[in-house]
């Protein structure tokens, strides 16, 4: 039996109770339409396929990524970029919507809202999927009735070239380390320059513990690496003088992941860079290692990659790069 009510505001409340099933409830501005919504609701409880939305009704989507950046992200080897991700997408247009009125087309323009901002395509479908793990993680997880229609079932998301094509010239190189000696985080030049010099991840360095690195026999041990794995590499003298230089307390880098990532953002534009994110240092190691002549398998043993197919998206190696050795191997022929 369907309850309605005239409230002060002089909008109309509609409660409807009916023994073993949950309390339907809603606000409505007009009469007719509340007793419209009464009268379909019932028909569907009736027929046992009533969905109840009032959680939904009253739950932003700002309010399911805080709770699942504090109870599941929390929990993920790669918390730290998680969190930074659902951070951002809390400041977005479409978190203050509850989750009943969001509608594809509010995940559309987020999309070209990213697009604007010059993210690239990778970046963007990591947010939209991200989202949609939040979405899901609401209705499996934690029993929220949500709609229907799936939003993210009507978007889709761009191919996506898997190749690393950020890579610095020397000329580039010169210009953000000089960048990041004025930058307010201290380390960030070091922190920098052992990430070209090593391939390592940026939470790899930031873990690197001063107990796992050997500089006399120039070996560090990266633990709990992104595959599960703890991984030993070789150091060049360039990076075993880098970490001379940090001579205090059990890890060489005391830099938050957020912190580094601002401030490399901050030093990236002051040298005039576009589109160049720290991850992408590690394509800059290894492709450096191809060109000095090291074999695939020693750099997939420092860079961490399973087979070739992963490490080529790390290998930028140009026509230019090879003008040398062309003509070294012409001249020992003639």
């Amino acid at each position: 039996m369907a309850y309605i009510k005239k409230l002060k505001s002089g909008k109309y409340y509609v409660q409807i109770r009916k023994r073993n099933q949950p309390t339907a409830y809603k606000t409505f501005i007009e009469l007719k339409l509340a007793r419209k919504w009464a009268k379909a609701v019932e028909v569907q409880i009736d027929k046992g396929i009533y969905n109840d939305l009032s959680e939904a009704q009253s739950t932003t989507l700002i309010d399911l990524i805080i709770k699942y950046r504090d109870e599941i992200a929390i929990t993920h080897k790669a918390r730290r970029s998680t969190s930074y991700k659902l951070n951002f997408l809390c400041r977005q247009k479409i978190a203050a919507k509850t989750l009943t009125q969001i509608k594809s087309k509010d995940l559309w323009d987020l999309k070209e809202h990213l697009e604007l901002e010059d993210l690239a395509t990778k970046t963007i479908n990591i947010y939209i999927q991200l989202l949609q793990q939040v979405w899901n993680t609401a209705k499996r997880r934690w029993s929220i009735t949500l709609p229907v229609q799936n939003p993210f079932e009507l978007i889709t998301l761009d191919r996506v070239d898997n190749a690393r094509d950020e890579i610095l010239t020397k000329e580039e190189y010169q210009k953000l380390i000089e960048a990041a000696a004025h930058s307010k985080l201290v380390q960030l030049r070091d922190l920098i320059e052992f990430g070209y010099e090593t391939a390592a991840r940026i939470s790899e360095i930031l873990k690197l513990s001063r107990n796992d690195v050997d500089l006399n026999g120039k070996l560090a041990l990266l633990r709990n690496t992104k595959n599960g794995e703890d991984r030993t590499i070789p150091l060049t003298d360039k990076a075993v003088e880098i970490l001379k230089r940090n001579p205090f307390g059990d890890r060489f880098f005391k830099c938050g992941y957020d912190s580094v990532l601002f401030y490399f953002g901050q030093a990236r534009q002051r040298a005039g860079i576009k589109k160049f994110v720290f991850h992408s240092l590690r394509a800059c190691a290894i492709t450096n290692m191809l060109l000095r002549g090291m074999k695939i398998e020693e750099v997939a043993t420092i860079s961490g990659h399973k087979s070739w197919a992963m490490l080529k998206r790390y290998t930028r190696i140009r026509a230019a790069d090879l003008v040398d050795k062309v003509n070294n191997v012409i001249a020992i022929n003639d």
